[in-house]
């Protein structure tokens, strides 16, 4: 049996004394915590590592001693190995480091069924009595007992295991929640809970000393005390102002359907109320009950303060040299070009298009009718132009709360500027569509088939003389018809796809700044360790006449694992149906709706 010993390299140099730690019996291993440093009185220490215990919640115990040989200290070893009996333990450790040496040597000492304490070497040694036994039985035997003797040390950074948070290997490996836990697991596991054994540094005035990865002084900022202090009336301050804006919004007139129906498709009102849940969640009293929530927290608080500051940044630029006004001048003379654009593209299509022969009755009343519309929304321009400047000033006011509020406030703009192209879409579509499914059916028509509503599925009917006649009649008008409706619905259907994916790329903006999580990634870059996706281990030391030394280092997560763990939900901005289905819907004419979903994505 191979045992290993995780050994902190902030001890390596630390006075003789006692080691302090956990014995993970399942794996036949120790994590040392700390040394206790001589001189010390035993009823003082089992009194520290019971109130350990119960703050921590580990099975503490003493481990051993540690001996670093000094002048004056010629019996320490001894002494050290004689407080087995005070301290009693199934095993040992008694680790030595020799002056000019890296390795340790590690004797581990047993208690027999008497209780008194053994040996291994000497056990070993004393076992071979039976000098004229069989030589290969005696080979066996020496090969097992080396076995059994053989102690890896695993020196290991004790700051940074503390700070990391192990993370579960994919691929396939059972989950952690289900799983007993594996050794590296309960091994930074241990060393994290042990942190009320790492609050006594050399400052303090108490009967013991000890050497820890804290030793020199705890580390501490001021400015994160303090922020911690202003916390408190910051989240009552926040709770109070939700609370005040959830009553006006549970008000029974914002209930009422026409409002309600709005609120959900505007982005703003979508933004608004998912920042509104982020800041019911940062308000609330609890602390965050393990890891993955407080990142969750902490991604949001950055992502908010980088929104914040990306919105400061707008409105500087909107309010500096009168952009605004600029912008409201450019707005109605745009509007007039593509109105004028527009009109250019009806009158072409109401004459010979590409040299195609178009139904002239049709195409007259179809270009006509859009080229109505087009001169009314040119009106509701010219009516609402001397308010546009308003509008820009007090609309570019919302970036105060984020640039995400900006965007979803732009993309609304654009959504009520380009109605009259989504109306065309519409009409386009709804005749298409109907020509298409009126086609589908007079063709089953032809074949003696029809659709059954009930059963979802097509029956073979017989049809008289009549119903021949007159399908054939109306499949000629709608064949014939066809071309003319089909080249409307695709100019139309492709400017509409134009200004959905301008409004996408807008709401792909405000979905990457409210998901990414910019705390987590700050932590991977700036420091790595934090977020441990697995070890590994280099050869330290190799000395003859002592143990194998093994370093542990730990390997940080990638930054796509870092992106998918703690990606923070949000409503759902990307298209629900697939390409495939997305060009059928274009190709039978049904509406492709730009409306957001306000839907929570899955992890």
């Amino acid at each position: 049996m191979v045992l290993k010993i995780f050994f902190p390299q902030c001890c390596n140099r630390a006075d003789s004394g006692l080691l302090v730690g956990r014995w993970i019996s399942s794996q036949d291993s120790a994590v040392v915590l700390a040394v206790i440093h001589y001189p010390f009185i035993p009823g003082h220490v089992k009194q520290y590592i019971q109130q350990m215990q119960a703050k921590s919640g580990l099975e503490l115990s003493v481990l051993g001693s540690w001996s670093l040989p000094k002048d004056g200290q010629e019996g320490m070893e001894s002494f050290l190995r004689d407080l087995s009996t005070i301290f009693p333990q199934e095993r040992w450790l008694q680790i030595n480091r020799e002056v000019g040496k890296m390795g340790f040597t590690c004797q581990v000492l047993q208690r027999d069924q008497n209780g008194r304490v053994v040996q291994r070497e000497t056990k070993k040694k004393n076992e071979k009595v039976d000098e004229g036994a069989g030589e290969a039985g005696g080979d066996e035997e020496e090969q097992q007992e080396e076995e059994e003797e053989k102690v890896i040390f695993v020196h290991y950074e004790q700051r940074k295991v503390m700070l990391s948070q192990l993370h579960p290997i994919e691929n396939g490996v059972p989950d952690p929640k289900t799983a007993p836990p594996s050794e590296l697991r309960q091994m930074f596991q241990t060393v994290a809970n042990s942190q009320p054994l790492f609050f006594l540094d050399r400052y303090d005035d108490g009967p013991l000393k000890s050497t820890h990865w804290q030793t020199e002084g705890r580390e501490a900022s001021i400015i994160v005390e303090l922020l911690k202090q202003a916390c408190i009336p910051l989240c009552m301050l926040i709770g109070w102002l939700l609370s005040v804006w959830t009553w006006i919004c549970n008000i029974r007139i914002f209930s009422l359907y026409p409002l309600r129906f709005l609120s959900s498709k505007l982005s703003t009102c979508v933004q608004l109320s998912y920042r509104t849940e982020q800041m019911r969640l940062l308000s609330s009293p609890k602390p965050a009950a393990g890891h993955t929530q407080f990142m969750r927290k902490a991604n949001i608080v950055v992502s908010f303060l980088v929104d914040v500051a990306l919105g400061m940044l707008l409105i500087w630029w909107l309010y500096r040299d009168n952009h605004i006004t600029m912008l409201a001048n450019t707005l109605v003379p745009a509007a007039d070009h593509v109105a004028k654009e527009l009109d250019e593209l009806l009158q072409w299509l109401m004459g010979a298009p590409a040299g195609l022969k178009m139904n002239r009755a049709l195409d007259q009343v179809l270009g006509r009718f859009f080229l109505y519309h087009i001169h009314l929304w040119i009106s509701y321009i010219h009516l609402m132009s001397p308010f546009i400047e308003g509008i820009l000033w007090y609309g570019g006011l919302s970036a105060c709360l984020g640039l995400t509020f900006a965007l979803s406030l732009l993309s609304d703009m654009v959504a009520l500027l380009t109605f009259h192209i989504y109306c065309f879409y519409v009409y386009g579509a709804r005749l298409y569509c109907l020509k298409i499914y009126g086609l589908s059916s007079l063709w089953r028509l032809f074949r003696g088939k029809k659709w059954n509503v009930l059963r979802q599925r097509v029956d073979s009917c017989s049809y008289d003389l009549d119903q021949l006649f007159i399908g054939t009649l109306l499949f000629t008008v709608l064949l014939f018809l066809l071309p003319t409706t089909a080249l409307y619905y695709l100019v139309f259907t492709l400017l509409r796809l134009v200004v959905v994916l301008f409004q996408g790329v807008l709401h792909l903006s405000v979905d990457f700044i409210n998901s990414f999580p910019l705390f987590a990634m700050g932590l991977r870059i700036t420091r790595p360790y934090r977020l441990a996706e697995g070890v590994k281990f280099r050869v330290l030391c190799e000395e003859p006449g002592t143990a194998l030394h093994l370093l542990m280092e730990i390997n940080p997560l990638k930054c796509s694992a870092v992106v998918q763990t703690y990606r923070t939900s949000t409503y759902s901005c990307y298209p629900k149906d697939s390409w495939a289905a997305l060009v059928k819907k274009l190709f039978v004419g049904e509406l492709i709706y730009p409306w957001r979903h306000k839907t929570t994505k899955t992890d």
